[in-house]
C-alpha cells in the first residue's frame, strides 16, 4: 500500500518526502486555505517535490465548471489528479475528464455503491472517508474491504485511497482491507514512525555503548 500525505503545507511535505516513503499528496480547499497559499502555486510546488500524484480539488459544483477547472488544473503538471465530489454532476465531469486522459480522484465516497459508480465513470481513484464513517457509527475499514472485494471480482482497475485517516491503526487496517493507498495527515504520519519500545531500545543501546567505551579507557 502506498502512502500519501494529506496536506498543503510545503514544509510538512518536504520533511516526510525526505523519509523516502512518500508516493503522493492529496489536498483540498480547506487545507490550501489553512496554508494561506494560492492553489495553483501550491500544486506546482508539491508536484516538484513529490514527483508523484497530487490530488487538487475543484471548487465548482456543476459539471461544466468542474470540467473547466479540471482541465485548468491538469495543465499545471503531469502529476496532477483532479479531485471531484461524488455527485451526479461529479460523475458526469469524471467521465468527460477521464475520456480526455485526465486522471480523476472521486472524493467524499461513503458507500460501496458510490465507489462502483465512480469506477464505472472512469475514476482513476476513489476515496472512501474512514474517519467520517466511523464518526456516525459506521465501519470505515469495512467499507474499504467491501469496495476492494467488488473491484477485484469485476476486475476494475480504479485504485482505493483510504481517506479521513484519524490514527495509525486506520492505516494498518486499511492496508489489510485492500486499500491501494492511504492518505495520511502529517500528525498521523509522525505517529506511524514512533513506538515507545523503539525509543527505549535506542536509549539502552546508547547506554551500553557509553559503558563499553568507558571500560576501554
Amino acid at each position: 500500500m502506498e502512502l500519501y500525505l494529506d496536506t498543503a503545507k510545503i514544509e510538512e511535505i518536504r520533511e516526510i518526502a525526505a523519509w523516502g516513503v512518500l508516493s503522493g499528496v492529496t489536498t483540498n480547499p480547506s487545507l490550501v486555505a489553512q496554508a494561506g497559499r494560492d492553489l495553483k502555486e501550491v500544486v506546482v510546488e508539491i508536484a516538484e517535490i513529490v514527483r508523484g500524484p497530487v490530488s487538487a480539488e475543484v471548487i465548482a459544483t456543476d459539471t461544466e465548471g468542474m470540467v473547466a477547472e479540471g482541465r485548468d488544473l491538469a495543465r499545471l503538471s503531469g502529476y496532477v489528479v483532479i479531485k471531484i465530489p461524488m455527485t451526479p454532476e461529479g460523475l458526469a465531469a469524471t467521465r468527460r475528464l477521464a475520456d480526455e486522459g485526465i486522471p480523476v480522484n472521486v472524493t467524499l465516497v461513503f458507500s460501496a455503491a458510490q465507489a462502483l459508480l465512480a469506477a464505472r465513470a472512469g475514476a482513476r481513484y476513489v476515496s472512501p472517508f474512514l474517519g467520517r464513517i466511523d464518526d456516525v457509527g459506521g465501519d470505515g475499514v469495512g467499507l474499504v474491504r467491501e469496495i476492494a472485494e467488488i473491484f477485484e471480482i469485476h476486475d476494475l482497475d480504479t485504485r482505493i485511497i483510504a481517506a479521513s485517516v484519524r490514527h495509525p491503526r486506520h492505516v494498518v487496517e486499511a492496508a489489510k482491507a485492500g486499500a491501494d493507498i492511504a492518505t495520511v495527515p502529517y500528525k498521523v504520519m509522525k505517529q506511524l514512525v514512533k513506538h515507545p519500545l523503539t525509543d527505549i531500545g535506542i536509549a539502552r543501546f546508547l547506554e551500553d555503548w557509553k559503558r563499553a567505551t568507558e571500560l576501554k579507557r
